[in-house]
């Protein structure tokens, strides 16, 4: 095991990581902004190092900035979390370049899955089912044809996009021009790659997905799937384990397509291979996130695998203890407490938390990185915190969960406290026959 690593990332995920570093009695190295100067994983980290000013492009995102921060130190290893440089191939090639080990998957994978059309290949070499599409770049034309072929709504979604940018649903043909400009323009300014390919459009869909551990013998484990159709503009809000929609039998083929997958492109480490679900049981690969994933917690508590510390072991060079199929009891629900205010299109709403008070209980974890008196600064991702519960069955699980949320207390800035209580209680959500669709038509609904 490595005696010191460096956390190259912020918030509770830098947080997160540096207690899994403590635990394995391994020194933790933060870097921070001069917005972070006082944040709680720099107070936790046994070292930390200044990388630039409060914007992420002068500070967090500066791959010399931060490989200068590790070596400076002394460090062995980085732990990238999520966001930020975590997907980045090219961080990755730095690490290599200067000695340091990249918890996560090689640069050559990353960049490979992280392409899109590219991903989408691979997965079809893999007998992983796809969703029906162009194969590589296309232009407003093809995308025309590719419609006409495969018929509307159809996705143009941008090849190197993440997080919902540069993604548009197309009804109609009248439609297209305007939506696939728009969406190129996005994508353009959002990764410098304005790159668009065409899905089909599976309507209604849930978003399902898959994680897993590969270690460097090619060792696979999979873990159980995630619930993650509670989603705003293609962002999660509220995820689950395990999912209402999957039969045994559909939760076996979708993990052995996950292993399959992994085996064809020698992945390594933690990653999250993400499925749409059709209403007749048929699913296709979406993406493969190639790092540790906010909604990681989830799976934690059904399988009783800390998978954060299965990242560093396997950087290490350990092997896993256990391939296969984890064992998984229980029920799991994750919200994410946003500071954003939902009654103005979920607008970031940074500024000073005057009361922050979480829950307690049996079956409740915490996951964030702030206190009362922190500040939600404007440059960063609006995350406040993640309210994890689980229990023994999905119903007590939902009961415990807005529990958790009427004792969870946020005064300062708007939040989506309300807005999740509101899910929660919801016919479709309580059912679990909910979609991608079902949070934009729950808020359609009049009070």
């Amino acid at each position: 095991m490595f005696s010191r690593v460096l956390v190259a990332n912020r918030g509770e995920i830098a947080v997160r990581v540096i207690r899994a570093l403590h635990e394995l009695d391994v020194e933790a190295v933060a870097i921070y902004s001069t917005a972070d100067r006082d944040a709680l994983h720099v107070r936790l980290a046994d070292h930390a190092v200044c990388v630039g000013p409060p914007s992420a492009a002068e500070s967090y995102l500066q791959i010399p900035s931060v490989v200068a921060a590790a070596e400076t130190t002394g460090c062995e290893a980085v732990h990238p979390g999520y966001g930020f440089l975590a997907e980045n191939p090219a961080f990755v090639q730095a690490c290599a370049a200067n000695d340091l080990v990249f918890v996560g998957p090689p640069a050559d994978v990353m960049a490979k899955m992280g392409d899109k059309i590219s991903a989408k290949q691979a997965m079809r070499a893999a007998d992983v089912p796809t969703v029906p599409g162009t194969e590589g770049a296309t232009s407003v034309a093809q995308a025309g044809a590719a419609a006409a072929e495969i018929g509307f709504p159809i996705l143009l979604k941008a090849s190197a996009g993440g997080g919902g940018k540069g993604m548009r649903l197309v009804r109609r043909a009248e439609e297209l021009d305007e939506a696939f400009a728009t969406a190129a323009g996005e994508a353009g300014a959002a990764f410098g790659d304005s790159t668009m390919y065409v899905e089909k459009a599976v309507v209604p869909a849930r978003h399902v997905e898959i994680q897993v551990l590969c270690d460097h013998r090619g060792n696979v484990l999979t873990l159980g799937e995630r619930e993650c159709s509670i989603q705003r503009r293609h962002q999660k809000l509220i995820e689950e384990s395990p999912s209402a929609a999957l039969t045994p039998e559909l939760r076996e083929a979708m993990e052995a397509a996950a292993e399959r997958a992994c085996r064809a492109v020698g992945y390594r480490n933690a990653g999250t291979f993400e499925f749409l679900l059709g209403p007749d049981g048929s699913f296709y690969f979406i993406e493969l996130n190639a790092r540790l994933q906010v909604e990681h917690p989830v799976t934690e508590l059904c399988t009783g695998i800390d998978i954060v510390r299965e990242q560093l072991l396997i950087a290490s060079g350990e092997e896993l203890s256990l391939t296969g199929r984890a064992p998984r009891r229980g029920h799991a629900i994750e919200i994410r407490l946003n500071a954003e205010d939902p009654e103005h299109d979920f607008r970031p709403s940074p500024g000073l938390l005057t009361r922050f008070e979480t829950a307690q209980g049996p079956g409740v974890r915490t996951d964030t990185f702030v206190e009362q008196g922190s500040t939600i600064p404007p440059y960063y991702d609006s995350l406040i915190a993640k309210l994890i519960v689980w229990d023994s069955d999905r119903d007590p699980a939902i009961a415990r969960a807005m529990r958790v949320l009427r004792e969870t207390v946020v005064e300062g800035v708007p939040t989506t406290r309300e807005l999740a209580l509101e899910v929660l209680a919801s016919e479709p959500f309580r059912s679990g026959e909910y979609s991608t669709s079902t949070l934009e038509a729950l808020r359609a609904v009049p009070v």
